[in-house]
C-alpha cells in the first residue's frame, strides 16, 4: 500500500497540491482505511503529504530546500563514490551499463522508461565503486527532488540530453580519467538542478514557498 501511493506522488500521477480521501483511496484500492491512513503517516514523514487535523490530506507541493538537500547529497555520494573506483574495472557491470545506456537512445522513449534506466544507471556506476548500499540511502531521500526531475524531463532537458552526460561520464569512468569523470559527473547533477529552478520559475504552483504549510483545496483524486 505504502509503496503504491509512494509510486503515484514521485510519478507526479498524484498532482502537487492534490486533496487526498482515506475512504475514496480505501475503496478504489480494495484495502481498509486502516493500510491507508499508515500509509499517509510514512508518506508525512517523508514530506511526501500534509496532514491537516480537520481539514485533510494532500500531496505535498515541491519543497525547494528538500531538493537541494537531496541534490546536496547526491553529490557527495555519487562524486565520493568515483574516488574509490578500483584499478580493474569489472567488466561485467561495464557491459550493463553499456546495455544500459543504447536502451536510453531508443527514439521516442517514455519519460518514465527513462527515468528507470538513469535510476539504473546511478545505481550501476555506484556498483562499480563497492558502494551500491549506499543508494537505498540517497533513494530514500530524494522523494521530492525526483518529482522535480520528472518535471524536468517532460518539459526542460529531453532524454536524449541526459543520455549524452551519462555516456560522458562513463567514457571517463573507463577510461581511467578520474578529473574528467567527475567533473562530467558534477555538471550532469548540476544540470537536473538548473532544471529544476527553470521549471519552479514557470509553474510556481507546483512548489512550496518557504515555510508553507496551507493546503491548495482540489477535488478529490481517486485513480483506477
Amino acid at each position: 500500500m505504502y509503496e503504491t501511493l509512494r509510486r503515484q506522488v514521485l510519478t507526479m500521477q498524484l498532482q502537487p497540491g492534490a486533496a487526498l480521501s482515506e475512504n475514496e483511496l480505501a475503496a478504489t484500492l480494495g484495502v481498509s482505511r486502516t493500510p491507508v491512513r499508515e500509509s499517509l503517516i510514512l508518506l508525512a514523514e517523508e514530506g511526501l503529504v500534509q496532514v491537516f487535523p480537520q481539514v485533510g490530506s494532500f500531496v505535498s507541493r515541491v519543497d525547494p530546500v528538500r531538493v537541494a538537500d537531496a541534490q546536496f547529497l547526491r553529490e557527495a555520494v555519487e562524486l565520493t563514490a568515483l574516488d574509490e573506483l578500483p584499478a580493474e574495472l569489472d567488466e561485467t557491470l561495464l557491459a550493463d551499463l553499456d546495455e544500459n545506456l543504447r536502451r536510453q537512445d531508443v527514439p521516442g522513449i517514455e519519460v518514465e522508461d527513462f527515468f528507470t534506466l538513469d535510476e539504473e544507471f546511478h545505481l550501476g556506476l555506484l556498483r562499480l565503486s563497492g558502494h551500491a548500499a549506499a543508494w537505498a540511502t540517497v533513494s530514500a531521500a530524494k522523494g521530492h527532488l525526483d518529482r522535480a526531475r520528472r518535471l524536468g524531463l517532460h518539459d526542460a532537458t529531453p532524454p536524449a540530453i541526459n543520455a549524452t552526460q551519462h555516456r560522458a561520464i562513463l567514457t571517463a569512468v573507463r577510461s581511467g580519467d578520474l578529473p574528467a569523470a567527475r567533473s562530467a559527473m558534477r555538471l550532469h547533477l548540476r544540470a537536473v538542478f538548473a532544471d529544476v529552478e527553470r521549471i519552479r520559475e514557470r509553474s510556481p504552483e507546483l512548489f512550496a514557498s518557504n515555510g508553507a504549510t496551507t493546503p491548495v483545496r482540489r477535488n478529490i483524486v481517486v485513480w483506477d
